[in-house]
Parts: C-alpha cells; structure tokens; sequence
C-alpha cells in the first residue's frame, strides 16, 4: 500500500528547485513573448498561433541551466540556440507554406525581443543564485576522504564556481607514501579515523570518500562512524578510467543499479528525436526532391550501373542495417575488404567525385531516416569490415551505436569529415561521437544541422 521508506529514501533525487525554473524558464519565455507580442498589435490568438505556441515549446523544453555561466558566453549561445529556432521554424513556415497567417511586424519584434529577455532573465537568476550562495546559512563545509588523484578530482569539482556554495575544508587519508597526491599533501587535516570526530566538532556538512573498493572494511567502518554525525555522505567511484555514457542512478525493481553506459534515448528524449527525424526528414526530402531526381538521371548517365548503392554498416546496438547512397565509384565494395575512398582515386566517377566532395552522395539517407534505421545526427555509420577493425584498436569504439547512426554528427560539424586513413583520426572521431551522446540535446542537433551547412559549402575534405 505505501512506498518502502529505504527504496525512497536511497533514490529520491529531486530535481533542485533552480533546474526545474531553468527548465520552464527559456520556453516560457518565447512563448509568453509570442503571445504578449501578438495581443498587443491587435491580432488574434487563433489557431495557427496556438500550433506555432506549442511547438515552440516543445522544441525549447526544458530549458539550458544558464545561470552559473559567464553572462557573455549566455549571451553567445541564446543567440546561437535562439538563431538556429528561428531557421528551423522558418524552413517549416515555407515547406508548410503557413507564414501568410501570421502578421509580420510581430514575428520581427517577437525575433528581437525573445532573445534580450531570455538574457535579462539569466542575468537576474545568475544574481539571485550568487546572492543565496553568499548567505552564511547557504554554505557547506565539505571534506574528501582519500587524497588520492580521484580525491584531488573532487576538490577541485568542489571549489570549480565562486557561487557554488560550497567551502572545502581538507583530505583525511591513513597513507603518508607517495600514493598521496602531491597536491593534497599540504590539505591533508589526519587519518580516518579522526574523520568523524572532525566532522562533529567543525559542523561539516559533507563528506566525500574517494578510496578504492579494494578498502570495503575501511569503508564500512567510516561509514559507521559517519553515521553518527549529520553530515551528508557520498561516495565517489572511481571510473575515469571508462567511458562514461549518460551515466545515473536507477531503481530496478527496488534494487539500486548505476548506470555507466547507457543510451541518451529513452522515454520522452527518444520520443523527441524520432518525431524531430520523421518531420526534418519529410521537410527536406520535399525541398529536395527535384535535386534527388536529377542526380539521379546524372548517376544513370555517367556511367553503367545502378542508381543506389546499397552498403552493410552497423546501426543502433551493432545490428546491420541497410544504409543508401547515391552510387559515386564504378565499382561497389561491400565484402570481407572495403577500401575507404583517397584522393584522386581512380574508382570515382567525374560526376561521382562531384556527389562526394559535396556529400550530394548521402542525400538518399533521409529514406533510412524516415525507415527508422538513421537520424538526422548521429555518429557516421562506417562499414562492417572497418568496425569490426578498428574496435580491436580504439577503447569504446562500439559504445557510438548505443545511438542510431546519423546522416551528420558533432565530429563531422569538427572537422573530422572524409577519409579516416590513420587510427589516430578515427580514435579522435569516436571521441566528438561519444562526446555527443554524453551532451545530447535537441538544441545541440539543431546546431549541428546548420553547422552542417556551412561545412557543406567551406569543408573539402571528402572524396
């Protein structure tokens, strides 16, 4: 009838009360200033101004935590995020040919004025959380047990902003060898067992413990110790040693269960990315449409063979997908060997090396999009052969199909676009593709969708 009181206890993390306003905050905004805008100039909230409300919200919700970043560097990314809405909306105003409903001075003083107050409201928030961090009352006093370099790691992530609130005090650690860190030596305030006593006397409110899990009974026996004060405990793994993917806390069926490796997809992100793929997909392949098909007549006339080419790769959990292309090479590779394409190689066609210097080559993979086997965004599929290569080679190779391989990705948008002749570029792609699935947000596909774009027009590294 009622909840176990250890299962709530052990997982209650409730969202702080700044991330839920941050959440709210930034789509709040541009839809509050839409409506406010459009009341005073005298127009009516109708029906293509509700739709236009509500998908505004859902492609804002939630919203960026801004308000521990440095005011110029918010000011930089809500232009940029609020740039890269404004052509999404714009792209789908003309596909759906509805921008006639909507009155144009407002749209203008709504893409002035949004901006500017999601600034001002940053700026307020960022003054307010300063001014409560500030308070004597709001202070924590935090101490790390394990002056380890996991420890060292702690205390710097502790003392990282002058507004987080939090006062670091010292480390305790039994060890006086070189396993101490050099840094730490000097913070080093005694041994654990003198660590409940101080937590006691100087009111400290936090305490990290940093040591191996080779210690468990000295662990235990700390925690036993702790456990009479009122200090807070956490205990810190280490796993800087792994590649970290969406990592958090679970409950399974009452069982705690940390999630190391997971993918950023799940409930409502993945229902967001679909729904973005299906209509960015049925937008472009509208807008495109008379590109498509005159490629294709110029792939059927400039030399014998199919139109598509057809090629393995590895998609979501490593399963084998189907991936299309418009067909650039005389001949088609897709055995036991597959030679990436060089320079000046003899196997493109003249027309062929034209599709692949401006990835015209890939456009059919808005079909895999709508199929469900691809994203708009998302880590390049490579060939079968050349993963099952190189995840003997790379560390976490394979955690980049914990997503569905993407038409575009954050590594392509960074320069590592074309051919990957040496381990040493793929290593440093498999890092922008793991670096995206740690930081998904939808915000950050609609910055790699335009940044695509400008890559498209200035990047020459694809043949």
């Amino acid at each position: 009838m009622f909840d176990d009181p250890h299962k709530r206890t052990f997982f209650s993390a409730p969202q702080s009360v700044q991330s839920l306003i941050a959440a709210f905050l930034e789509p709040g905004i541009t839809v509050l200033t839409f409506i406010v805008t459009t009341l005073i100039a005298g127009e009516a909230m109708d029906r293509p101004a509700l739709t236009l409300c509500l998908l505004v919200f859902a492609l804002t919700f939630p919203g960026r935590d801004r308000f521990r970043e440095p005011l110029l560097g918010a000011a930089v990314d809500i232009a940029s995020s609020w740039l890269v809405l404004l052509s999404i909306l714009a792209l789908c105003a003309y596909a759906t040919r509805s921008l006639h409903y909507f009155e144009t001075s407002v749209l203008l003083a709504w893409a002035v004025i949004t901006p500017i107050l999601q600034w001002l409201a940053t700026w307020l928030g960022r003054a307010i959380v300063a001014r409560r961090a500030a308070r004597p009352e709001s202070r924590r006093t935090a101490v790390v047990v394990g002056a380890s370099a996991l420890g060292v790691k702690v205390a710097r992530a502790l003392q990282g902003g002058d507004d987080a609130g939090v006062e670091f005090v010292g480390f305790f650690d039994d060890r006086t060898d070189g396993r101490i860190d050099s840094e730490a030596k000097a913070k080093v305030l005694g041994s654990l067992s003198e660590v409940a006593a101080f937590t006691t006397e100087h009111r400290v409110r936090e305490v990290y413990i940093t040591l191996p899990l080779g210690s468990q009974p000295r662990i235990v026996e700390l925690l036993e110790q702790l456990q009479d004060t009122t200090a807070s405990l956490f205990f810190v793994p280490d796993v800087f040693g792994i590649s970290i993917i969406q990592g958090r806390l679970q409950d399974m069926n009452g069982v705690p269960v940390v999630g190391i490796c997971e993918t950023p997809f799940t409930g409502t992100n993945q229902l967001v990315k679909r729904i973005s793929d299906i209509i960015i997909a049925c937008v472009i392949i509208v807008l495109i449409s008379p590109l498509l098909l005159a490629i294709a007549i110029g792939v059927k006339l400039s030399s014998p063979g199919p139109v598509l080419f057809r090629q393995r790769r590895n998609g979501l959990d490593g399963h084998e997908i189907v991936v299309y292309k418009f067909r650039s090479m005389r001949t088609m590779e897709d055995g036991e060997v597959v030679r990436q394409a060089t320079r000046n190689d003899p196997r493109v066609t003249p027309f062929g090396a034209f599709l692949r210097r401006t990835s015209f080559d890939e456009l059919p993979q808005f079909f895999n999009v709508l199929a469900g086997t691809m994203s708009i965004v998302g880590p390049r599929p490579h060939a079968v052969t050349h993963n099952e290569e190189y995840r003997q080679m790379i560390k976490a190779y394979m955690v980049r199909h914990k997503v569905k391989p993407g038409i575009t990705g954050w590594a392509q948008v960074n320069g590592q676009r074309g051919e990957t002749d040496t381990v040493e570029k793929m290593r440093t792609r498999v890092e922008y593709d793991l670096e995206y699935l740690r930081n998904w947000s939808l915000g950050l596909d609609l910055r790699i969708i335009v940044s695509t774009i400008r890559v498209l027009f200035f990047d020459r590294q694809a043949y």
